[in-house]
């Protein structure tokens, strides 16, 4: 960090871009290498911008741990603790297995399904450390193992039979690691990545993206803009992501799976009815998801509502029905989030002690990477690194643009958390909007939206290392995967999904956002 900031300043780059980039790699470099916790690390972004002189006031330099996306991540936070407070996720979970699980895997696909939509509103990683012990408990249930955590454990130590499993695993696996066991254990984390692509609060990286194309574009990508983005990413690659795990490279043989489908069943009828709290909080999420939804569809309720009417509801400069002009819209999602939290205060379902039980790293996180992408785009220093680093693929077709910012963010997010990655990269695609204008055909400022969402959508399929997303961390940690496991099918996933989102990412961006996002 010394060294770029003492460096002498490169053509085309201000003194405090300079500084500012100097800090990007301090930053960096923390984050990849973990020698801080995330959180950490993103508290020393604002006391070495205004510490250099790149702000001349900490004032600016913290702007960014206020921004309204960290408030609706709070609010998501302490929604998904309401959910979890009367088993709701759980409830679903046993359900849907009791009612899809008729094969081995159609069972993996049912808890891969589940673990998708939860993480779409429950946040990525708290599905993960969820849905993680019910796969357990299935596994159990199917190959009827006592004590299944025991048999991973000896596992590890234990020498790879060339033997195939009794209850067919492959040759690969140890007497404890079958294919069922691998598939659905992998499928569980993958499931939640995909999955919480598919809306704002779902994963780190989205809220990331949304909260920095704000400070730099001044743009706001709405709650229903991106789930028209996010859900078709979902649908097409979920069950591609099951197809290639099922039946290409652990294909589970296990004949019958009816024991584990009884015992969801037997579960699923000891959890009972919902208490009178349970029900108030069901209302209140699906209150709160439906107003997310309905806020971006202003457009379909123009020819019916009067202008006073469509400015208080859905924002806009116009008179407002309370007599004032201008107004943000009580449907913006933020908003509406943020008033889900004191309605489950008043609907007597939680206590603040409760609410506040969130992982309040990843809002620091979050902080510190918009007030690093501020400082960057401030001082001109992403506009410098762009044109300095991607200058090279200026002109080159549109499918190969795509495909080296998906292979580069995959890439980069197998070496560090997808959060760190996205925090770092987003600020500098955003910038290659002046650099591939031209070779998009697009305004700088559609060239810059289309390419950060690219890199953050990407952030979320990286799978071959424990390090890459909290889903794979949760799954690593539990013990009934080896690092193996998750390389081989990673890597192979990897690949297919670099080419699948590539055409996917193409296919949107010319038939679909250009009528959603610009």
């Amino acid at each position: 960090m010394v060294a770029i900031a003492a460096a002498p300043s490169p053509a085309g780059l201000s003194v405090t871009g300079q500084y500012a980039i100097a800090t990007m790699f301090f930053a960096g470099f923390l984050w990849v290498t973990g020698a801080l916790p995330l959180a950490v690390t993103a508290l020393t972004i604002p006391v070495l911008l205004t510490g250099t002189g790149v702000y001349d006031s900490m004032d600016t330099a913290l702007v960014g741990f206020a921004d309204h996306i960290i408030f609706l991540f709070l609010a998501g936070f302490m929604l998904a603790n309401a959910i979890q407070k009367y088993d709701i996720d759980r409830r679903i979970a046993l359900y849907s297995i009791a009612k899809m699980g008729s094969s081995p895997r159609r069972l993996i696909f049912a808890i891969m399904v589940v673990t998708a939509v939860l993480s779409m509103w429950v946040s990525n990683t708290a599905t993960a450390a969820m849905m993680t012990p019910i796969a357990v408990g299935v596994l159990t249930q199917v190959l009827d193992r006592d004590d299944l955590a025991s048999s991973a454990a000896e596992a590890q130590s234990a020498d790879v039979s060339e033997e195939p499993a009794a209850d067919g695993g492959v040759a690969e696996s140890t007497a404890a690691f079958t294919n069922l066991q691998i598939s659905m254990l992998l499928g569980t984390a993958y499931a939640a990545s995909v999955g919480g692509v598919g809306t704002i609060i779902g994963t780190p990286p989205n809220a990331i993206l949304v909260g920095q194309l704000n400070a730099i574009l001044d743009y706001e990508i709405g709650f229903t803009d991106w789930f028209l983005v996010g859900f078709p990413v979902v649908v097409v690659t979920l069950p591609l992501v099951w197809f290639i795990l099922t039946y290409v490279l652990y294909p589970p043989e296990v004949p019958d799976v009816g024991a584990a489908r009884a015992s969801a069943r037997e579960q699923l009828a000891a959890e009972g009815d919902l208490d009178p709290r349970g029900k108030r909080v069901a209302i209140i999420f699906a209150a709160t998801a439906g107003l997310w939804m309905l806020g971006g569809l202003g457009e379909f309720f123009e020819p019916y509502l009067s202008s006073a009417w469509m400015t208080t509801l859905f924002g806009g400069e116009g008179m407002t029905v309370f007599g004032v002009e201008g107004h943000q819209g009580l449907l913006y999602y933020v908003m509406v989030g943020v008033a889900a939290v004191p309605a489950l205060v008043l609907a007597d379902t939680m206590e603040w002690e409760e609410l506040v039980d969130i992982d309040w790293g990843t809002l620091l996180l979050f902080g510190g990477g918009i007030s690093l992408a501020n400082a960057l785009a401030d001082t001109g220093a992403t506009e410098w690194i762009a044109n300095t680093v991607f200058s090279g693929l200026v002109g080159a077709p549109i499918v190969l643009v795509i495909g080296a910012v998906v292979l580069l963010v995959i890439f980069l997010t197998e070496m560090t958390s997808n959060s760190a990655t996205t925090s770092i990269i987003v600020p500098i695609l955003i910038s290659l909007g002046s650099v591939f204008s031209a070779t998009l055909g697009l305004t700088d400022f559609s060239t810059a939206l289309f390419l950060s969402v690219a890199g953050a959508i990407a952030a979320s399929f990286a799978f071959a290392l424990p390090v890459a997303t909290p889903p794979n961390a949760i799954v690593f940690g539990s013990g009934y995967v080896e690092q193996r496991h998750m390389l081989r099918a990673g890597l192979v996933l990897n690949a297919i999904m670099t080419v699948v989102l590539t055409g996917l990412i193409w296919v949107l961006f010319t038939f679909v956002w250009p009528h959603l996002l610009w």
